[in-house]
């Protein structure tokens, strides 16, 4: 049965425009102020290409290490009963309210060659992470896996049991059900996961920019760059700008129906 739409009440629908002309005017403001005539060449300075190449490559490599670590995280989260694991969720979903550059500072405090682990990786095999694009993926996958397990975790919470514990009576190991019954089924919301935490990664700016640093061609990514051209570039900083702006349209469009709930009652 379909549900019956009402008209809503005059001081509602004001409440509910004024909130969406906060969100739409300051990026209907950005396309107006972009220079569409000179976008492309904008775009292909090689200060430019070389923030975009690299924000792609650490934003790729920053997702695999969310997929990679994040997958059995959220395995442990939605299907054991560890002690603790309440305070474990949390500490997972803390980099989604922490500001980035508290982040940053957490992850300079760790991994700093000043840092215990931080000295130990370069004594030992000659690995520096801070002002590094290695240092950039960490930053990035720091911010971005919480979305990644978060998504996994509840696929795999919502999902029936029935289906592991038919094909665990038929003889199946435990890793032949996760990857024959358990992946296959939740296949969707590790898709839809990784190009969360990707988008995420994409946009990091506050911690990487406190832990790798803003050097061109080796840590100044694509929000780095922007942030930097603001003053001495600005139509290059808002063709930068609407790249990410579009990227994380496109991102959200098309997970509305399977992530975000968007889809049609």
């Amino acid at each position: 049965m379909s549900v019956r739409r009402r008209r809503p009440p005059a001081l509602v629908l004001v409440a509910a425009t004024a909130a969406l002309l906060l969100f739409a005017l300051p990026l209907i403001g950005l396309v107006q102020r972009a220079d569409w005539a000179h976008l492309l060449d904008d775009l292909r300075t090689p200060g430019a290409t070389e923030a975009m190449r690299l924000s792609l490559t650490t934003s790729l490599a920053a997702t695999a290490l969310a997929v990679v670590l994040g997958l059995p995280l959220a395995w442990v989260l939605a299907r054991t009963d560890i002690p603790g694991r309440a305070a474990l969720r949390a500490l997972v979903l803390l980099p989604m309210v922490l500001p980035p550059v508290v982040g940053g500072v957490a992850l300079l405090s760790a991994f700093s060659r000043r840092s215990p682990i931080g000295s130990w990786l370069f004594d030992t095999f000659g690995i520096q992470l801070t002002f590094s694009p290695a240092g950039v993926v960490l930053a990035e996958a720091f911010v971005a896996m919480p979305f990644f397990v978060i998504t996994v975790e509840a696929a795999l919470r919502s999902l029936d049991p029935r289906y592991e514990q038919v094909a665990a009576g038929l003889g199946a190991t435990p890793p032949q059900v996760f990857r024959r019954v358990t992946l296959p089924l939740i296949a969707p919301a590790v898709v839809a996961g990784a190009i969360l935490s990707w988008a995420r990664a994409l946009g990091e700016f506050g911690a990487t920019i406190t832990f790798a640093g803003n050097i061109a061609g080796r840590t100044r990514t694509l929000p780095l760059s922007i942030y930097l051209q603001l003053e001495s570039d600005p139509s290059g900083a808002i063709a930068l700008s609407l790249v990410l702006l579009l990227v994380s349209f496109a991102v959200l469009i098309g997970l509305r129906d399977r992530w975000l709930g968007g889809g049609r009652p």
